[in-house]
């Protein structure tokens, strides 16, 4: 039968902030008197660079934007309605899903998403509890969960944002543990209800593919991750003091390879990362470029390189 090819990605946005005070979050930096100096004028020109970039990924494999692509790091529905509407996005049939979670930066994650190939049935957040060493609540991002039909199959997608590690890799490694049981308690939810359920755990992990949160309590044995082929020592989706670490990674039920007789049938996963993605010069040669370097601005797009996943499709 005939084939067509559809893209899924993921993409960290680094700091999608407007330009307006919200005195609810840690956003001051993000405002034309804030230390950052964050202006109309940079505001709109990281809009275009990340519009520009999602609706590229996947392109050369398939012939079009992504059917869907999860994001990070946006402040509001107001960031995400701005960047629908961009010269690159607002010719395609895009919308969005969001919803606020209580982090005290306020980003949260939200899905974009091709009207004409994806119809959302049901969405809603799931909070992650946690607590630091004191006992107090740690705010963090939601998990986004997000039911719907791809292509006319019934797929559902947990887009994840997890906690950083800022403190210390082993320090906040239980944090990281904890998202992943809570994506486990999601996914035997929907397992309960659709023992055949076609799961997509998507986001930015502040984990690698082999880190004990991802390999061990998310993935565990009963799911796939395509990402673990892709970082070496030369590449990976972001880095940090010279080294190149995967956090974003799209990861599988196996009901999505090819022993199953698929509609949608998993083809490969890559990292998007074209040169105008990154640093031209000097020992950052290479790298991501990101909007600031400290408070210093650089007028990149995103610390971060998308990565994306492309499925066949029978007709």
């Amino acid at each position: 039968m005939p084939q067509t090819k559809l893209t899924l990605a993921f993409y960290n946005l680094e700091n999608l902030f407007d330009t307006l005070n919200d005195p609810n979050i840690l956003d001051d930096d993000f405002t034309p008197q804030g230390d950052l100096k964050w202006n109309q004028e940079r505001y709109t020109q990281k809009l275009n660079g990340l519009a520009k970039t999602i609706a590229e990924v996947g392109k050369a494999e398939t012939g079009q934007a992504p059917a869907f692509i999860g994001v990070a790091e946006v402040e509001n529905k107001k960031v995400l309605n701005d960047l629908l509407q961009t010269e690159a996005l607002h010719v395609l049939n895009y919308d969005f899903i969001h919803h606020n979670s209580p982090d005290e930066r306020g980003i949260d994650t939200a899905l974009v998403y091709d009207k004409n190939r994806f119809e959302v049935i049901e969405s809603r957040s799931y909070s992650l509890h946690l607590q630091t060493a004191q006992g107090v609540r740690d705010f963090t991002r939601d998990i986004l969960y997000v039911e719907g039909k791809l292509a006319g199959v019934s797929v559902f997608v947990l887009v994840n944002h997890w906690p950083s590690r800022r403190e210390g890799v082993t320090i906040s490694e239980p944090k990281r543990v904890a998202a992943a049981e809570r994506n486990r308690e999601i996914i035997r939810d929907i397992q309960s209800r659709d023992p055949e359920a076609r799961i997509i755990i998507m986001g930015d992990f502040n984990d690698d593919p082999q880190s004990i949160a991802v390999r061990d309590h998310l993935v565990s044995t009963d799911f796939y991750n395509p990402m673990v082929f892709l970082l070496t020592r030369y590449a990976g989706s972001l880095t940090h003091r010279g080294d190149w670490y995967l956090f974003d990674q799209i990861i599988l039920s196996p009901n999505w390879m090819k022993a199953y007789d698929n509609p949608l049938e998993y083809e490969k996963s890559a990292i998007y990362n074209p040169e105008y993605l990154k640093e031209q010069e000097g020992k950052y040669r290479g790298n991501p470029l990101r909007t600031y370097a400290g408070d210093k601005y650089l007028g990149g797009f995103s610390d971060h390189f998308p990565v994306y996943t492309i499925f066949k499709v029978e007709d």
